[in-house]
């Protein structure tokens, strides 16, 4: 309510969250591993401005070279590459993302010596785009569904496509992942029809950071969220089963839940991490 969605919002909004997800992913590493405190800060500040300023006067910008660019500025960050444990942070969608709901949950593990790692926002749009290929083969739904579904995944891929290549091509950084690699090693343990709230998207995730060298993961569980409770938990002892590399804990975030319960599980985990690591 309140907005007229045009085609140029609309393309704004698609860009402009992946600039997001990209600076999300490039800041955790960064600030991680730089030498100079603040380094990574200032930068992200600097493009947050620069973006900013351009959307608000409407100014047409290249973004294929703007990403590009990106990874270029940050990778002049100088740092030091110390092996730190990789740690996932999955879980609810706002509880994941936003660092008040989570106490901080990336800047803590960083403090406590491990590397924060968070998928993309644009990763969950993609999962709701795919759940329509399930509901049209198993479920009877129109396959004209199906189809504009699959479209809207071409689509989002082609916006982060720049982005997708300067990460590979990059020594530091990770690219994402497709949604469909992501659909295809989730299917082996939960059904794609399980699609409440984050659902087999969940599972993929935490099998995408354990395939990826991040086999260190912290579910955070959000109060009466069955579905988060029930996929997330539910899927741990498998994971573990099939590889015993992984490093996961799930941490439930309510009124009643002490923070400093929450700091000790997560201290706990990462004295796995780094015992694994050292090994």
């Amino acid at each position: 309510p309140g907005f007229t969605m045009t085609s140029a919002l609309l393309h704004n909004l698609i860009v402009a969250v992946t600039y997001g997800d990209m600076l999300q992913r490039l800041t955790n590493h960064t600030r991680t591993y730089e030498k100079t405190s603040g380094d990574t800060d200032e930068l992200q500040k600097k493009w947050i401005d620069l973006l900013g300023s351009d959307f608000a006067a409407n100014r047409k910008r290249d973004f294929a070279d703007d990403m590009q660019a990106m990874v270029r500025d940050f990778l002049t960050i100088p740092m030091d590459m110390v092996p730190r444990p990789r740690v996932g942070i999955v879980g609810e969608i706002l509880l994941c993302y936003h660092p008040d709901a989570n106490r901080h949950m990336a800047d803590v593990t960083r403090h406590e010596g491990g590397e924060p790692v968070i998928s993309d926002i644009v990763d969950f749009l993609l999962y709701c785009f795919y759940n329509q290929n399930f509901k049209v083969e198993k479920l009877g739904f129109e396959k004209k569904k199906a189809t504009t579904a699959n479209l809207g995944i071409k689509a989002l891929e082609w916006f982060r496509a720049p982005a997708t290549e300067a990460f590979a091509a990059s020594k530091h950084f990770t690219p994402p992942a497709k949604i469909q690699d992501l659909g295809k090693m989730a299917s082996d343990i939960v059904s794609l029809g399980n699609q409440t709230g984050e659902g087999w998207f969940l599972t993929g995730e935490m099998l995408e950071l354990i395939h990826s060298g991040a086999p260190n993961i912290v579910c955070t569980q959000p109060f009466a969220c069955l579905p988060n409770h029930v996929v997330g938990k539910g899927v741990i002892k498998e994971l573990r089963r099939r590889y015993p590399e992984s490093n996961i804990v799930a941490i439930d975030f309510d009124p009643g839940a002490s923070e400093v319960n929450q700091l000790n599980r997560l201290k706990l985990m990462l004295s796995t991490a780094n015992k694994n690591l050292n090994k």
